[in-house]
């Protein structure tokens, strides 16, 4: 018996928008959207209604710029409240202050709304299966910035390093390349970074450097 699918709430004021990510999303066999909202106000009601039920909402998917209280307020709110709850921040814009203010709300994902929809379904399967997910036309735009350790960081220099050109989008082929050092050594750096970081992976490293002021 295959499992049950993802229950998503989609919290969208434009219903335009929303029609259409509900039929993206409800084409997977995977997913499905159980719940919808106009607004934060909104979300928190229907969350409040059916996370005492026999079917909860595991993911939410929010558009950052919602009417009266904004996405990552209501983010903020959704996270203090149902922590079981997995939220992913939807938006227009990929202005570096928006997306540190929403990965500090407690979301687990960021997305633009004019990528390919299957990165939409990347980030919400990540975000429900516990990782993290930064949409790769902001990752180096937000991640870029990474010059030096913070003082209080558990990362080396070196570490530190390769965890900025990793933002910058390289491989380790080309990390070698750029430090001056072999591909292996790469790797360990990596290695030592997802175990420092306690990340799966790294995106989710660079999301948890930043949530921990580390970047």
């Amino acid at each position: 018996m295959s499992a049950d699918p993802t229950r998503i709430l989609l919290v969208e004021d434009h219903a335009f928008t929303r029609d259409g990510l509900r039929a993206a999303i409800n084409l997977e066999h995977d997913l499905r959207v159980v719940a919808e909202a106009r607004s934060g106000e909104e979300g928190l009601e229907v969350l409040a209604r059916t996370q005492g039920s026999a079917q909860p909402v595991d993911v939410a998917v929010l558009d950052i710029g919602l009417p009266g209280m904004d996405g990552i307020q209501t983010a903020a709110e959704m996270a203090a409240r149902w922590p079981s709850v997995r939220l992913v921040m939807l938006t227009a814009h990929d202005l570096r202050g928006e997306v540190l203010a929403a990965l500090a709300s407690g979301a687990q994902a960021y997305c633009l709304k004019s990528a390919d929809p299957d990165l939409l379904l990347l980030a919400i399967r990540a975000a429900a299966a516990g990782s993290a997910y930064l949409d790769p036309q902001v990752a180096h735009h937000v991640l870029g910035g990474i010059r030096a350790p913070n003082a209080a960081s558990p990362l080396t220099t070196r570490e530190t390093e390769v965890l900025r050109l990793i933002a910058d989008g390289l491989g380790n082929k080309d990390i070698a390349q750029a430090l001056g050092i072999s591909v292996s050594t790469v790797k360990l750096h990596v290695q030592e970074v997802l175990l420092k970081l306690r990340a799966a992976d790294r995106t989710q490293a660079a999301v948890q450097a930043l949530r921990q002021g580390l970047l």
